[in-house]
């Protein structure tokens, strides 16, 4: 029976854990880790393209020491040879792999093959279920800004339906007292998101003086049939521009997971915008990663 902790969404850490994530960034950003994961294989297995997860996870592990594969699709026995994927996760544990680190389309993915893998997985983006190291990072910013989140409110806006980087930072964010307020049309926003601690509210200018963040969402056109609103009534409605930015408190920021459509859901003022935080996140992102292996591998508790 497999006994080793693995990371699929942010409840995988209690609030504990994820302090204790928070506390090593900022250590490993301040001085080198050193070979923490040495001797331990890191198996990298990407089925969607990334430029900032992959590259800021690879750098993770090769900063920690760890030897690092990175194992495409197309080499993997049960998508070409009738394997299947528990069988491909008893063969990577059998050869020793430590961690995998695994980004897939399809929801679920991930947490399959930690059933059969006896090692740790770290579910790197799976379908429009969850994206828990980029919520990580998305809140590390939140909190070098402005401290103790509890009490704030944070907006995030745009296509949250199959944003899974939004799904895992509403938990995260919830759980550490912050008010979530979910901005969008009904088509990428049902109502029956609101709940305890999140609000939906259509009127994106009304919510902008009330909160001290914004986190943008790229429209995923890839995940639908029909787009269920024009460009522009989407423009008009939900993109965050000059006069928009007016609208801010003076102390507020702006957040994007990325990749960014310049023209969509935002325009390139918000770019020259002073709280723009873009490169905060992407910058954060390789610290985060390095504690969560660091958790997930070293830490005795676990």
């Amino acid at each position: 029976m497999r006994i080793r902790r693995s990371l699929i969404d942010l409840d995988d850490l209690t609030a504990e854990e994820i302090a204790q994530v928070f506390e090593q960034t900022a250590a490993f950003e301040e001085t080198a880790p050193g070979r923490r994961l040495a001797g331990r294989t890191c198996v990298n297995l990407f089925f969607e393209e990334s430029t900032r997860t992959f590259t800021s996870f690879n750098m993770a592990e090769l900063r920690l020491g760890a030897d690092v594969v990175n194992l495409a699709p197309r080499n993997l026995s049960f998508t070409s040879k009738g394997e299947t994927l528990g069988d491909t996760a008893i063969t990577l544990g059998a050869m020793g792999v430590s961690v995998l680190v695994v980004r897939h389309p399809e929801a679920g993915f991930p947490q399959r093959l930690a059933l059969g893998f006896d090692g740790h997985v770290i579910n790197a983006g799976d379908g429009v279920h969850a994206h828990p190291t980029q919520a990580l990072l998305d809140i590390y910013t939140l909190i070098e800004e402005f401290g103790d989140l509890k009490g704030r409110a944070v907006a995030i806006v745009g296509d949250v339906l199959h944003s899974r980087v939004a799904h895992s930072a509403i938990r995260g964010l919830s759980r550490l007292g912050t008010t979530v307020v979910l901005v969008g049309p009904e088509g990428f926003l049902p109502s029956t998101y609101a709940g305890e601690g999140v609000r939906v509210e259509r009127d994106f200018d009304g919510v902008l003086p009330n909160v001290d963040a914004v986190i943008l969402l790229r429209i995923q056109r890839e995940r639908f049939v029909a787009m269920p609103i024009s460009d522009e009534e989407y423009v008009a409605g939900y993109r965050l521009d000059r006069r928009r930015l007016g609208l801010l408190r003076k102390e507020a920021i702006v957040m994007h997971p990325g990749p960014y459509n310049r023209g969509m859901e935002l325009d390139d003022s918000v770019l020259d915008f002073a709280g723009w935080r873009y490169a905060r996140q992407v910058h954060h992102g390789v610290a985060v990663r390095m504690a969560v292996l660091d958790l997930l591998v070293n830490a005795r508790s676990l």
